[in-house]
């Protein structure tokens, strides 16, 4: 048990922080969930609608610092490329 008040605080803040954290990390699996399912689907418009949603919160998770600028650019560079491909299998 920590003994000092700003140790009892951190011990606080980080509690609700990872609670935070946690929760936005589950959020952004559930986007990018939607997409793959989407995907595996190969229903190539409803994945691209699944996408658009998806984007600006891989990257909102960037910004608050729970994920990697490069790896969620990673992310949906794969995702992309993996939704182009759906289009040419189509065409094919």
């Amino acid at each position: 048990m920590a003994h000092h008040k700003s140790a009892q605080t951190r011990i606080r803040r980080n509690a609700r922080r990872f609670a935070i954290n946690h929760a936005r990390k589950g959020r952004v699996r559930s986007f990018i969930k939607r997409v793959e399912v989407a995907i595996s689907a190969g229903d190539q418009s409803l994945a691209t609608d699944a996408f658009k949603a998806a984007q600006p919160e891989m990257m909102r998770g960037v910004q608050k610092g729970v994920f990697h600028k490069n790896t969620m650019s990673r992310k949906v560079s794969r995702l992309n490329a993996r939704i182009k491909a759906l289009v040419t299998q189509a065409a094919a």
